[in-house]
Order: C-alpha cells, then sequence, then structure tokens
C-alpha cells in the first residue's frame, strides 16, 4: 500500500471541504478532537473526575481592606484643608 502524499491529502481536503463548506469544518474539526481526546483517554484509562480534581487546586482567599480599596467620593465641595492658605483663613 502507497503512502499518502501531500498531493492526495490536498485533494482528501478539497473534497471534504466541497462536501461540508466552509462554516462547518470548524465545527467537524472540534467533534473530531474531542473524539480522538476521548478515545486516548479511554485507552489510558484516564476519567474526568481525575482532570477536574487536578484542575482545581484549593485556594484561599485574603481578606481585602475595604477602606484602603475604595475610591474617595468627590462631591465639589472643597475642604479647608484643601484650599489655599488665604481662602482658608477666610471660611
Amino acid at each position: 500500500m502507497p503512502s499518502i502524499g501531500p498531493l492526495e491529502l490536498a485533494i482528501v481536503l478539497l473534497i471534504v471541504l466541497v462536501i461540508f463548506g466552509p462554516k462547518r469544518l470548524p465545527g467537524l474539526g472540534r467533534q473530531l478532537g474531542s473524539g480522538m481526546r476521548e478515545f486516548k483517554d479511554s485507552l489510558t484509562g484516564k476519567d474526568k473526575d481525575d482532570d477536574d480534581s487536578r484542575e482545581e487546586p484549593s485556594v484561599r482567599q485574603q481578606s481585602i481592606d475595604r477602606t484602603a480599596a475604595e475610591a474617595e467620593v468627590v462631591t465639589g465641595e472643597a475642604r479647608p484643608q484643601d484650599q489655599p492658605a488665604s481662602r482658608a483663613d477666610a471660611s
């Protein structure tokens, strides 16, 4: 049986493009990839439960100091300490 060369591969890809169309090719690729992954996992004995426990490590959340993180509210009124010395003395 002869090996598949680049010309034969291009012909097969062109036939697939004509049959399925360019809009459905990404979905077919995803389905093919997920099918191959499931097949490989079934051969190696992996389960989805094993993957989930490894991907979700326990993370402790640190408390955040709310007063330091909150922005100052600007009301439009100037505080006396923010005014120049000549205006702060007048009020």
